[in-house]
């Protein structure tokens, strides 16, 4: 035990810590098999839109041409997953003046959620969307951004989520979550680095040194519809409309990321150079999440924000829109 001690405070003597031996991710997604190879030694966090599908069994039905079963309602989680409640992870702030919804929370509120998920300091965290549709990817990225925000970096997403997991087989269980209280602190707070305000936007509009890129569908963008939470029609002038349901596979038995090059090929035919500053925005910064994800993460482009007011903020504040002419 004594030869022990003094290992460990050698090794702190050096600035190394305990945890920099623990099993790191191979990347920002990991697919099935490397999870349930390595899930006793990781922490799962589930994000979807239905809880209480969490400990439901799954519904399949079978293609009576083929033969093949496919799944027609998400149930069941991977064993020990721990469930993560969409409107707890984003929380109102007031900025300016103005009672913003879904934004990111302040570093110690969200170093208390995730102590609330049982998430360990230096055990890899792994998030798992529901997989069924393009917008369910969006939860998981939108949580990797926070994570990322407060300094963690042993963190990926399972590609194609729970709808995978049960596509390839793999074991499920429908036991309620028996949760203990973890111990994970923020190590870093990187707001300026990865998330950008109204003046950055504002900015990047006026300078065009910044790219923008609207997430939204091409309604949207365009201001012939919008959404309960934004204030306005319209996009930011001068935006570039990449949607986030490019973003994913089609069809099949779950959604899934696509090939690195197909990822740049999309957004340089859409205008926009993957590897220059950009700024990421939708109606509240949850469609963004995904569209900063590949950019940053996948391709590497570490000059990738996400504007977390997104056009909530951005038209309650009454900033510059750009839409199609409408009837008054």
């Amino acid at each position: 035990m004594k030869t022990q001690i003094r290992y460990l405070a050698g090794l702190a003597l050096l600035g190394l810590a305990p945890w920099s031996w623990a099993l790191q991710v191979p990347g920002p997604v990991v697919d099935g098999e490397w999870l349930a190879k390595n899930k006793a030694e990781v922490t799962v966090l589930d994000v979807r839109p239905s809880q209480k599908s969490f400990t439901l069994a799954p519904q399949f039905e079978t293609d009576k041409k083929t033969g093949k079963k496919f799944l027609v309602e998400l149930g069941g989680h991977i064993a020990d997953a721990t469930p993560v409640d969409n409107k707890k992870v984003r929380v109102n702030r007031v900025i300016g003046g103005n009672k913003l919804s879904a934004m990111i929370p302040e570093r110690a509120d969200f170093e208390k959620l995730a102590r609330q998920w049982g998430v360990q300091a230096g055990r890899p965290i792994v998030i798992v969307a529901a997989g069924m549709e393009p917008v369910d990817f969006n939860d998981a990225a939108r949580l990797y951004w926070q994570f990322k925000v407060y300094g963690e970096d042993n963190v990926a997403i399972a590609n194609g989520g729970m709808a995978a997991w049960l596509a390839e087989g793999r074991e499920v269980s429908i036991a309620p979550a028996k949760v203990s209280e973890g111990n994970w602190a923020a190590r870093a707070d990187r707001t300026a680095e990865l998330s950008a305000s109204s003046e950055d936007v504002e900015k990047a509009m006026n300078t065009k040194a910044t790219q923008l890129v609207d997430a939204r569908n091409a309604s949207m963008y365009l201001g012939l519809s919008k959404s309960s939470s934004v204030s306005a029609y319209g996009h930011v002038p001068g935006a570039k409309n990449v949607s986030f349901e490019l973003l994913t596979t089609e069809g099949g038995d779950a959604t899934r990321v696509l090939a690195r090059d197909t990822y740049r090929d999309v957004f340089t035919m859409s205008g926009v150079d993957p590897q220059a500053p950009v700024i990421a925005y939708c109606n509240t910064g949850n469609l963004a999440s995904s569209t900063w994800f590949v950019l940053s993460e996948v391709l590497g482009n570490k000059q990738a924000r996400l504007y977390d007011g997104s056009m909530h903020q951005w038209t309650l504040e009454k900033r510059a829109l750009q839409s199609v002419a409408r009837a008054q």
